[in-house]
């Protein structure tokens, strides 16, 4: 095999992006767990990998991985022994139920969503991470469908700005949230009581989730712009809960049970929200840098985006607020520095400065920036023609 510095541009024909070897994809694990392990050793992130790829959101080709490799080097590869190849970015692909009206219909198709794109720090500066999303863009039209056929959509959560993958096709949607402190708010009053959610509880709830985010999507004014929803179901949900659960485990050898709350009990009426936690502190007794991310925040009578002048909605402020009132207190007691919802209406934006007046919403304009590739035929930037709707915390990958 040539050496390093003889190693082609980005712009070569000779590479080629692939599916990796078992083998191949350890080399990248051990390179890319430095940035993407967080709180966690490498061999506990290798075992979480593994983990990860076993769940129902991932098995059966649900996860997809990806490397760029050079042909040339194929008939000498980086290790002749076991015959892995040296690649020179790599990435996966998580595939995704998902909705799509448009033209007055409702569609249900696939969407891959992409997570951990890198290329190791001394293959850098060759180009090799550009080639590699203007393959992957191309791959994901077609990638597990029939032939003759294309998806409709890929989505990434970029944390390296708005700029790079939008040079690729992955517009940069709305991203803002809003975070209050991850410790309980001693001096709120005048809020319903909420109750926990358990595993047990998920089930039906994303079943009632999902079947209203149906409902509203059919009934979309005809003359609405397209609109795209990543489905909130249970092997969403459970992924998150999985690797909330693998990381609780080695930190804190034990894992979290209450997995959100509810507030109300009648069916049709109640309001309610899944969590989960996310450690990159690797001394479990520190908060600094935890998050616990609402994954989902739902009013099954659908009323949170109406306006915030009336009694009912206000009720729904003092629901969301006991809701996060209870994040609060799991996020204390596991060490997690703040309680974050991504893209908060005005009752959730009500709701946190309850528990804290200085809440402010944040525009993100660096690090997990919804980004969406639209593959139809179109004239122009598609982020003003399309409502991502639900675009939430569940949806990241």
């Amino acid at each position: 095999m040539g050496s390093i510095v003889n190693l082609p541009r980005g712009d070569s024909p000779t590479l080629r992006l692939v599916h990796p070897t078992e083998d191949e994809k350890l080399i990248q694990f051990n390179l890319n767990g430095a940035e993407w392990r967080g709180a966690l050793s490498l061999p506990a992130y290798l075992r979480r990998e593994e983990t990860l790829s076993k769940q129902a959101l991932t098995r059966d080709g649900g996860i997809s991985y990806w490397i760029l490799i050079d042909t040339a080097l194929e008939g000498n590869p980086l290790d002749p022994a076991s015959g892995t190849r040296l690649p020179l970015a790599s990435c996966e692909s998580y595939r995704k139920k998902a909705l799509v009206w448009r033209d007055g219909k409702l569609e249900e198709t696939v969407c891959h969503g992409i997570g951990s794109v890198f290329c190791a720090s001394h293959l850098r500066k060759r180009g090799y991470a550009q080639r590699m999303m203007q393959e992957l863009g191309k791959a994901l039209r077609t990638h597990q469908v029939n032939e003759g056929k294309e998806n409709l959509f890929s989505i990434l959560y970029s944390d390296i700005g708005k700029k790079f993958y939008n040079t690729f096709g992955w517009e940069p949607f709305n991203s803002s949230h809003i975070a209050i402190p991850g410790r309980v708010s001693s001096k709120v009053t005048d809020i319903p009581i909420a109750r926990p959610l358990y595993a047990g509880d998920l089930a039906e709830l994303c079943e009632i989730d999902v079947a209203s985010v149906r409902r509203d999507l059919e009934s979309r004014p005809k003359d609405s712009k397209q609109a795209v929803a990543l489905l909130p179901g249970l092997e969403t949900v459970q992924w998150h809960h999985a690797r909330e659960d693998f990381v609780g485990t080695e930190l804190h050898g034990k894992t979290p049970k209450i997995k959100g709350a509810i507030v109300g009990s009648q069916k049709g009426k109640r309001v309610w929200c899944f969590w989960t936690r996310m450690w990159y502190n690797n001394n479990p007794a520190e908060a600094k840098g935890n998050t616990l991310h609402i994954l989902r925040l739902v009013s099954e009578d659908g009323s949170l985006e109406d306006s915030a002048s009336s009694l009912e909605n206000r009720s729904h402020d003092a629901a969301i607020a006991a809701l996060m009132a209870m994040a609060q207190r799991e996020a204390e007691e596991w060490k997690m520095e703040h309680v974050e919802i991504w893209n908060p209406t005005t009752a959730t934006i009500n709701a946190a400065r309850r528990l804290d007046p200085s809440a402010q919403v944040v525009d993100r304009d660096e690090e997990s920036i919804a980004s969406l590739q639209w593959y139809p035929e179109h004239d122009g930037p598609m982020a003003e023609k399309i409502d991502w709707i639900a675009n939430e915390k569940y949806g990241w990958c």
